[in-house]
């Protein structure tokens, strides 16, 4: 991804610093800078997901599953649309700087974008699946898509953009609520997570599905907050994940 410079923080931040209040947003892609988005083909619980995440009155969707179902994949897609579209002017993608080892890496070497790359190397992938380089290379440089961890969400407000919120099982609840009240007019946030690959220590688990609870009430589907569950049957990724997602369940109840 690009490196952000703090000349440039102004404009990614959206600092409410206007004399209306409100943030300010940069301007959707005009028609001619549409692009072309690859198109798979989605099993009927995929294409479910697809149906809310693109609803006008869908403003946060919570996606959580087990691995290989595809959350990413599909909310990568789904924002790649909004943005070609003009309906969102970029894309934020955030996740937990939260290493998946047993064993830590320690500090590593560069500056902070370069630290940080191997977090998002799970947005870059889904990219690569889903539109040419050539276009992924304009919206880097163009700075319509963007990534962030976590902790530097702070302060910050969004107005017009698509946020993935992913690998959210390794965020705590104060986390997870200080993106979502970040949002302002005109954006969505995908939440996404599973449960079952939490990387926090000491055996702590994220916040994620507490706040998800809160949110399967009908009053939170009226101000268009809702929750997805893809389940082990949902697995795309090869029949040998799903095998293992079926068999990894009998963990939790078997004997240390």
């Amino acid at each position: 991804m690009p490196k952000v410079r703090l000349d440039q923080l102004a404009n990614s931040l959206e600092e409410l610093d206007n004399p209306q209040g409100r943030a300010l947003q940069r301007e959707p892609l005009r028609p001619r800078e549409r692009f072309h988005i690859e198109d798979f083909k989605w099993t009927k619980k995929q294409r479910e997901f697809i149906k809310i995440a693109l609803s006008k009155e869908s403003k946060i969707l919570f996606g959580k599953g087990p691995a290989g179902s595809s959350k990413t994949l599909l909310s990568v897609y789904c924002a790649l649309h909004l943005l070609s579209e003009g309906k969102v002017s970029e894309i934020v993608y955030i996740r937990s700087a939260v290493e998946s080892s047993d064993s830590r890496m320690g500090f590593l070497p560069g500056d902070a974008d370069q630290k940080l790359h191997f977090y998002n190397l799970p947005f870059l992938h889904k990219m690569e699946e889903l539109v040419c380089p050539n276009v992924i290379k304009k919206l880097q440089k163009d700075e319509r898509v963007s990534t962030y961890p976590v902790n530097f969400c702070r302060g910050m407000s969004w107005n017009s953009k698509c946020l993935i919120f992913d690998e959210c099982q390794n965020s705590t609840i104060k986390e997870i609520v200080t993106v979502l009240t970040r949002l302002g007019m005109g954006s969505k946030c995908f939440v996404l997570a599973d449960p079952a690959q939490t990387d926090l220590k000491n055996g702590h688990r994220g916040g994620f599905e507490r706040i998800e609870n809160l949110f399967t009430d009908k009053e939170s589907s009226k101000f268009g907050i809702n929750t997805f569950e893809f389940t082990e049957q949902d697995v795309v990724r090869s029949e040998l994940v799903k095998f293992l997602v079926t068999k990894f369940k009998d963990l939790a109840t078997m004997p240390t």
